[in-house]
């Protein structure tokens, strides 16, 4: 598989724009394992390969243990997330697959029990933003296996 364009070459200012989004998850005070857990369970959905690579390597730069990961695609049975994180999740899930269901109140209000009304919006862009880029490593087909957490803002697609 090729890469179909660099859009980070391409049209830079896109990319810009897109890493001051990313700059503005990092600075809502959500932790950062928590981010992350959200943005390898959506890229799963999305079916992003750049995007799980990254955040799966970026979870164990951080400590997160191998049986976590390999879990998160089945968390709801996995006894090794804590309520905030199971809350994080559905809502991740929930507002990720929107046309679907939408948001379901009892998501919200699972969610509401973990999240006050501030981290519920901080936690809502970083869903978006982790969906806006498992679309841009989808559509142009950024390449799973290069990315290493050592040089996580540097080349990173997501």
């Amino acid at each position: 598989m090729e890469m179909r364009i660099d859009p980070r070459k391409v049209a830079p200012e896109v990319f810009r724009a897109m890493f001051a989004l990313e700059s503005a998850v990092k600075a809502t005070g959500l932790e950062g394992n928590l981010l992350d857990l959200v943005k390898l369970r959506v890229s799963q959905i999305n079916g992003c390969a750049y995007c799980i690579d990254m955040h799966s390597k970026d979870l164990r730069a951080e400590g997160e243990s191998e049986e976590r990961l390999y879990l998160l695609d089945a968390w709801r049975e996995a006894p090794f997330y804590s309520d905030r994180e199971r809350a994080a999740l559905a809502w991740a899930e929930a507002v990720t697959l929107i046309a679907n269901d939408h948001v379901p109140d009892d998501v919200y209000e699972q969610t509401r029990q973990q999240f006050t009304d501030d981290e519920l919006v901080k936690l809502t862009l970083a869903v978006v933003a982790i969906n806006a880029w498992n679309r841009f490593s989808i559509a142009f087909r950024a390449i799973p296996g290069t990315y290493q957490p050592t040089r996580r803002h540097e080349t990173a697609m997501a």
